[in-house]
């Protein structure tokens, strides 16, 4: 089976597994988004919503967050691991929100990663899930594990695994596919040993070990 071909089932194939599937950061509004995002760097999305809810119960927009003391919003996220340098990112970029764009978290890739902790891939979520626009497509380290594994990519950077992710997959899937890969790398495709006989992937995977 050439490549493209294999590529284009597992894709059908994750579609059929995964029919619809929703980003794992509990959240109401586009701040909230982005704030789980910064926080969810390097910690996993189930602390992440365990820290949430307390934190924006005392301050859910930019404008509470943007005055709050640093030290409060440190012990409020401290679990979610370098929480020195996330407070940080959290008070300014709330404080831009709050005087460049009017309270409101900007739609656009260019002025998302001006913000303090924003880089690509928090963007890319924040766009795909709170504004329903496909930019580009998320890779953490579930989708770059995945994409090697699939033989969509042979790139390690995540800049260049989401190019190519890109040329593969259909505009209007860049948001979702992130959600199905990063399912799959849970549930089955575990990073230290892939259930591959439990994988309904693995007759199309050019990884299985089955």
């Amino acid at each position: 089976m050439k490549k493209d071909e294999r590529s284009k089932k597992i894709l059908q194939k994750l579609a059929k597994l995964f029919p619809d599937p929703n980003c794992a950061l509990v959240h109401d509004d586009p701040f909230q988004l982005l704030v789980a995002t910064i926080l969810s760097a390097q910690c996993t999305d189930e602390r992440v919503n365990k820290v949430t809810p307390s934190l924006f119960q005392k301050y859910p927009d930019a404008a509470s967050m943007s005055k709050a003391p640093l030290s409060s919003i440190e012990k409020l996220i401290q679990s979610t691991g370098f929480f020195r340098s996330k407070a940080k990112s959290l008070k300014s970029s709330s404080e831009d929100i709050v005087t460049k764009h009017g309270g409101k978290v900007p739609a656009s890739m260019d002025e998302l990663i001006k913000l303090r902790g924003v880089g690509r891939k928090t963007a890319n979520v924040v766009l795909g899930n709170a504004f329903g626009k496909n930019v580009g497509v998320v890779v953490d380290t579930h989708v770059g594990r995945l994409s090697r594994r699939f033989g969509f990519t042979k790139e390690k950077d995540p800049v260049k695994v989401e190019k190519d992710l890109m040329k593969l997959v259909s505009q209007k899937d860049w948001t979702v596919i992130s959600h199905r890969m990063i399912m799959h790398g849970r549930a089955t495709c575990k990073a230290r040993k892939p259930l591959c006989g439990a994988c309904e992937l693995h007759t199309l995977c050019p990884s299985s070990e089955v």
